[in-house]
């Protein structure tokens, strides 16, 4: 996974929707993989299952497998959280960190999870609301920030039409930081034309959702979307 790092990417977060349930968080894995193949690894698409389902949607499938989130915790005895190490030893391969809907307090803790999962070969996408917190994150250089204003999170109005400076602003915010990281967007990303949109303005990728997990077929909306990198 580190050494793709150069294709787009497409990551979809699971979240805790009903839809994905049981059996069904492997089965929309399954649709991940079989459009990723279909594209012939022109894009890497990425899933991240709820953590209970983690190493369990990686036995089944041959794509990468990230975290929803990851805490600041050490190994031993620090129970119900959920570290880099232990999330390693279960097949992922990365992780999101510092969500909207996941926040993490403290700054230094979000360097020191990207610390570690460099470390452990893992790749760190942070999310960031603003482009002003995007500066302040590129400082820690993580693989990947998605810039996902959380008004829009969900909303079906994806952030590179309806606030494009804002991509644009994390791109030239990142940059002045550090030349290796490399921003993707999110919130609100439903379309095709949503994913050209966010590549036209300089983002490597997308972090996608609700438009993929609500939608009536998932196979056609994941291949709708990766389309959209064409």
């Amino acid at each position: 996974m580190k050494g793709t790092k150069k294709i787009p990417i497409l990551i979809l977060n699971f979240k805790n929707y009903h839809e994905i349930e049981g059996q069904k968080g492997i089965e929309l894995a399954r649709s991940v993989q079989q459009v990723s193949e279909s594209f012939g690894g022109s894009i890497q698409l990425v899933v991240a299952p709820s953590q209970p389902a983690l190493a369990l949607v990686k036995q089944n499938v041959n794509i990468p497998v990230f975290a929803q989130h990851l805490d600041y915790a050490e190994a031993g005895s620090t129970t119900g959280y959920f570290i880099p190490e232990m999330a390693r030893s279960f097949g992922a391969e990365g992780s999101l960190l510092n969500h909207s809907e996941h926040r993490i307090d403290k700054l230094d803790n979000i360097q020191g999870l990207v610390d570690r999962l460099r470390s452990l070969q893992m790749v760190s996408v942070v999310c960031a609301r603003t482009a002003s917190e995007v500066s302040t994150l590129a400082r820690f250089e993580p693989d990947y920030i998605a810039i996902e204003p959380p008004e829009l999170i969900g909303s079906g109005k994806a952030v590179s039409r309806e606030n494009p400076s804002i991509v644009t602003d994390s791109i030239n915010a990142a940059a002045r930081m550090s030349q290796n990281v490399r921003v993707i967007c999110g919130a609100g990303i439903t379309d095709a034309n949503d994913v050209s949109s966010a590549l036209k303005l300089g983002a490597v990728g997308i972090l996608v959702a609700s438009g993929i997990i609500k939608a009536t077929s998932w196979i056609d909306k994941i291949t709708e979307l990766a389309s959209g990198f064409k």
